[in-house]
């Protein structure tokens, strides 16, 4: 009658610890694929959102390269304006040592009315270039900080970009966090089979 009950335990004993332990390594196992999922699953948002703000900052690189273009041109159009209006106080001055040169020569007394009416003239132009130069000097000055304000700030999208493509390129630091896959482990029962059948 014992020789019985320890044949009963033998047959139905072992069978159930070892079914008990392979469920709990099947819990664990499906425990850590799920963790491996949703850790894949978050690195999936991350990408994307990565790829999303990358699309953002290269049309608004774009957008700010041609406002750099423009400021630019401006620019370069107030420093062409300044030049002229300079080049065109250098002609009246010329204009006037001619006249003056002329005034200080033996001239008839209408020849002198004549040129001093010419030096009047200019020297009231010549003040009129004057101011206007200072407004072109004033509209170069603010071309010039828009510009490196436009310059700025396309640097700055230039710097955010370069971080984005560099975290793109780089899936070691996503990959870092996902633990190794559990499904490559040989499954505990199977040692329990084998460990049984040698004891057998």
């Amino acid at each position: 009658m014992r020789r019985s009950f320890w044949l009963i335990l033998a047959v139905f004993g072992i069978p159930a610890a070892t079914f008990g332990q392979a469920a709990s390594s099947d819990s664990q196992t499906l425990q850590a694929l799920l963790t491996e999922v949703r850790e894949l699953r978050q690195d999936l948002r991350t990408s994307l959102a990565r790829v999303q703000n990358t699309q953002i900052l290269l049309s608004r690189l774009q957008t700010q390269q041609e406002a750099v273009t423009r400021a630019s041109e401006r620019l370069r159009d107030a420093r062409a304006r300044l030049a002229d209006e300079q080049g065109h106080q250098k002609h009246i001055a010329s204009d006037n040592k001619r006249f003056e040169d002329a005034l200080s020569a033996d001239q008839s007394p209408a020849a002198q009315k004549e040129l001093r009416d010419a030096i009047n003239r200019n020297k009231s132009e010549l003040e009129d270039s004057t101011n206007e130069e200072q407004q072109r000097q004033a509209t170069e000055i603010e071309a010039e900080q828009q510009l490196r304000t436009e310059q700025d700030k396309l640097t700055m999208i230039e710097t955010r970009l370069d971080e984005l493509t560099r975290n793109l390129g780089n899936p070691g630091e996503q990959s870092s966090r996902v633990p190794h896959s559990p499904l490559i482990q040989p499954h505990p029962s199977a040692f329990s089979a084998k460990d049984g059948s040698a004891r057998d």
